[in-house]
């Protein structure tokens, strides 16, 4: 919205105030305000979007100056709500037991551009998307600019199922900033239901739009819309899509929940109860969006594989898209937001593009081997994770990290972590962090002890090292005891053993105790051949004689 059109907006507010606020509002005063309260007996209020409160200075609120308001506005709907014709301002009343209102909140409505362009790829989809969120964090103003977006800039038939007019605002005219898109007004909240079975039945359209979806009957309306192929932009009450989950008025919209019994072989298998919960059907929301706050959002894009996730007890983690960073949105309107997964990010790594030279250069008869380390190649960028350590040990994690060729890296900025790991005992000091990991959805792991065994576990599970990988983790168990064995050694030296020999292993275990040694001051060298090849620490007299 222009200013010229903000301040003819804010004229009209200002016009139903009483003189003796209206003396004291100025347009740089309103500049960031998103709220005027007034209540009987108390000084105006002016809120502020960052949350600080000035009071007007021209005495308390009565109740001629609450008339003098509700004189100048529409007459009020069964929900307390009124507005302004041609503008997005709200007005609401507070009432008494008798009835009589005794107080306004008067919400200052702006068009607020570019909210959507980190989500704009999803809106071009031709997929329904479910916004999430508390009160106050932007859910109508995205559904307001995704309804200019799909009727101006795709030019589809959009309908606007406005309940208490708040998307399109007061007045038979909609506001412009839903474009093209038309508008039906809901005359009391409990007809939103039959209002939106009503606009597909009459008025074929492509799109709708629905605000506030709370209520069984809504939801149910919302899964017959879907089903006849029509695209639906809703919000619905939920801080997040595990909390929605829960709701049994409005589970429906991601595909319900149902207790199912397995069998004994089934259970086992998946090492859970026999009674578990799983998605009764198909979501009638293909994309769950997350709005964290202002300029966060967290998408799901698959909502059925997030759902069933959830359920299980899998980690899942959605993508975060920021308000104020660009996308590339033609490569994500072109494919669906499965295809554009990881995978493809690895084709664009470095390793990757030495790969695409090297094989113009291949033989045919190479091909094949090739193929096998091109992928095992691409495989390896793909799972590549970046930590964030809470209380853990850093270089016990660097040292697991290079001596496993685990494919991970340490971060400082938890903006870049993929998984936290953090140590039970300090959870609680951590809560800040904790805090904001949960809000970016990040898997975070927990350890008991900052031992090399129990680090290297979590580990093993953090990077989803397959279990099944007898090579690996026959690696973990011999490393272990080489260097138990490697430490008593050690101590029988410090006790006067003049020296000790130490059973065959490999190379790489080898390195393990070679280290061990050193860091006690002592002297080991590698005797034998091949597989037989050891350690021998020196002590007594020949550590004497070094």
């Amino acid at each position: 919205m222009s200013n010229l059109q903000f301040q003819n907006d804010l004229d009209k507010l200002i016009d139903i105030l009483p003189d003796k606020i209206r003396r004291q509002v100025t347009y740089e005063k309103m500049e960031d305000v998103i709220e005027i309260v007034l209540d009987i007996g108390r000084l105006p209020e002016i809120r502020h979007a960052s949350g600080k409160i000035e009071y007007f200075d021209c005495g308390e609120v009565t109740y001629e100056d609450i008339e003098y308001i509700t004189n100048n506005v529409q007459e009020f709907t069964s929900d307390n709500r009124s507005g302004i014709p041609g503008t997005l301002h709200r007005i609401s009343a507070i009432r008494n037991r008798q009835g009589k209102i005794v107080g306004l909140t008067c919400r200052i409505g702006r068009v607020v551009t570019g909210t959507i362009a980190c989500i704009k790829d999803f809106c071009m989809l031709n997929k329904s998307i479910l916004f999430l969120g508390r009160p106050g964090v932007g859910k109508t103003t995205k559904l307001r600019e995704i309804s200019r977006l799909v009727a101006d800039e795709l030019g589809k038939r959009v309908v606007v199922v406005d309940t208490s007019n708040e998307i399109a605002g007061d007045g038979d005219t909609p506001h412009p900033a839903i474009g093209h898109a038309r508008r039906m007004q809901v005359r009391q909240p409990e007809f939103q239901k039959d209002i939106m079975i009503e606009a597909v039945e009459n008025h074929t359209p492509e799109v709708i739009v629905v605000d506030e979806i709370g209520t069984e009957a809504e939801a149910q309306a919302a899964r017959t819309i879907a089903e006849r192929g029509v695209m639906l932009i809703a919000t619905a009450h939920g801080n997040s899509l595990e909390s929605l989950i829960k709701n049994p008025t409005l589970s429906d919209l991601v595909g319900g929940i149902q207790s199912v019994t397995l069998g004994d072989d089934e259970a086992k298998r998946r090492a859970s109860q026999k009674t578990v919960l799983e998605r009764e059907k198909q979501p009638t929301f293909d994309i769950v969006i997350e709005i964290l706050d202002r300029n966060t959002l967290a998408v799901y894009k698959d909502t059925a594989e997030a759902v069933d996730y959830i359920l299980r007890g899998w980690p899942i983690r959605p993508e975060i898209r920021k308000v104020d960073k660009t996308y590339d949105t033609q490569q994500s309107a072109a494919a669906e937001p499965s295809q554009k997964n990881e995978t493809q990010t690895a084709q664009e790594h470095p390793i990757v593009e030495k790969i695409n030279e090297l094989e113009q250069k291949i033989s045919p008869a190479d091909s094949l081997k090739f193929s096998f380390s091109r992928q095992k190649y691409v495989d390896t960028v793909k799972k590549f994770k970046k930590i964030y350590l809470y209380a853990v040990s850093r270089s016990i994690v660097e040292k697991i990290i290079e001596r496993l060729d685990l494919n991970a890296e340490i971060t400082r900025n938890i903006d870049d972590a993929d998984i936290v790991i953090a140590h039970k005992n300090f959870a609680k000091g951590g809560a800040k962090i904790l805090s904001t990991a949960n809000d970016y959805r990040l898997q975070i792991f927990f350890i008991k002890t900052n031992s090399m065994a129990q680090i290297q576990k979590v580990l093993k599970e953090a990077l989803d090292v397959a279990e099944s990988s007898e090579t690996l983790c026959g690696y973990y168990d011999d490393a272990e005891r080489a260097l138990d064995e490697a430490k008593a050694a050690i101590n029988k030296i410090l006790a006067g053993a003049e020296h000790v020999e130490l059973q065959p292993q490999n190379q790489h275990i080898r390195k393990l105790q070679h280290e061990l040694v050193e860091q006690h001051n002592l002297e080991s060298k590698s005797v034998g051949e091949g597989e037989q090849r050891h350690l021998r620490i020196v002590g007594g007299k020949d550590f004497k004689n070094k």
